[in-house]
């Protein structure tokens, strides 16, 4: 063997121990298909660098492949347009725009899609063209159909798909608007993250089909969701376990903004400790309840500006005891936040397992516990 082939047994045998694999098809795809030919050079965080900064792993590096066979995401490009192989020594600072993700998360969301034979299925996001390498090993390359929105990256995981011996069929383009020859199609698979499901994906899978997708916004909470079609344009669906996150989807990803300058509001003392939204699903709860608003800061010291109206709300703790809080703006973000997290807290403050999904002509709710408990809409 190899020693892409000992590596790569290694890591099918830790995904197993670790449960993440537990379907022996797809485990023989995680032992066929070689990472390596889809993550040539990549990106490592620096550790306690702000901004984050990076420095380049170059393909034969010592130590490269065993970090593309170990069980964690490669970031292959910065800005949407730094390669590693465009930089020098020294490390860069930018935002990861494409990514091979970690292989356990890759094979459990191909696992939790539920697949068949003969089924065909779309993937949202093509990325290095791992992924879609081992959808098509275990469905066939005429079983599969990938998008990604990326020119450069869709070559790239064009060329490595071919190298490795895999041929589906390959769309350059926004995969939000879903197939643009209006296919059908039993399963749909994202790995980048929406506010809300597009309409294509619920016209193009057809009904009795899943939909798997990691729902975000522009706080960059996020939660994965598995929804059954159940007509054109309608689904249902649960969260899943687990803390699952994927960059969103540019055409989803919030507007570029001046730098942020704090203002004077209305000051009152907060009804909720603000480090409840340091929390994962804290964190998701306070996106639903302000969808337009970015979150900065942490801790006692909470900001949320609102990307669309410019509203403003900052906490700190308060020298008496408990929070203060700062509002300005035609939104009251905090008071929004507030009564979300309340409601959050009333149920015990459960994982994001204990909501749903349900996506109709009326637009798009999430709620907790049953589909009349209490609920948010998703921006449209």
């Amino acid at each position: 063997m190899t020693t892409s082939d000992t590596l790569r047994a290694t890591l099918v045998d830790q995904l197993t121990a670790d449960g993440a694999l537990t379907d022996p098809v797809w485990s023989k795809a995680a032992a066929a298909v070689p990472r390596e030919t889809f993550v040539g050079s990549y990106f490592v965080p620096i550790d306690g660098t702000t901004p984050t900064s990076y420095r380049t792993i170059r393909h034969g590096d010592p130590g490269w492949l065993e970090g593309v066979y170990a069980d964690q995401t490669l970031i292959t490009q910065l800005d949407g347009r730094t390669r590693p192989e465009d930089t020098g020594e020294n490390p860069v600072t930018g935002a990861p725009s494409s990514s091979s993700t970690l292989p356990s998360l890759v094979l459990g969301m191909w696992q939790q899609l539920g697949t068949a034979a003969g089924h065909q299925v779309l993937e949202i996001g093509t990325g290095t063209g791992y992924s879609t390498a081992l959808g098509a090993h275990c469905l066939g390359d005429g079983n599969i159909t990938s998008i990604e929105y990326d020119p450069q990256v869709a070559e790239r995981a064009a060329s490595a798909l071919q190298a490795a011996g895999y041929a589906p069929r390959l769309i350059t383009g926004d995969g939000l608007g879903g197939d643009p020859n209006g296919g059908t199609f039993d399963r749909l698979i994202a790995t980048c993250a929406v506010r809300h499901l597009p309409m294509a994906w619920l016209r193009q899978v057809r009904p009795g089909g899943r939909i798997l997708v990691t729902l975000s916004g522009w706080s960059y909470a996020n939660a994965l969701a598995l929804l059954n079609v159940t007509g054109p344009g309608e689904a249902t669906g649960r969260f899943l376990p687990g803390c699952t996150s994927f960059m969103i989807a540019r055409p989803h990803d919030r507007p570029p903004r001046p730098t942020l300058a704090l203002l004077p509001g209305d000051e009152r003392p907060s009804r909720i400790d603000p480090a409840k939204l340091d929390t994962w699903t804290g964190s998701w709860i306070a996106q639903l309840a302000a969808p337009s608003a970015e979150r900065m800061g942490s801790g006692a010291q909470q900001i949320l500006s609102d990307v669309a109206t410019g509203s403003q709300a900052r906490t700190a703790p308060d020298p008496a005891g408990g929070w203060t809080v700062v509002q300005r703006g035609p939104l009251r973000l905090w008071d929004q936040v507030e009564d979300a997290i309340e409601t959050w807290q009333d149920a015990g403050e459960p994982h994001q397992v204990a909501f749903g999904i349900t996506v109709s002509a009326a637009g798009q709710r999430v709620w907790l516990g049953t589909e009349d408990g209490p609920g948010w809409d998703l921006p449209i």
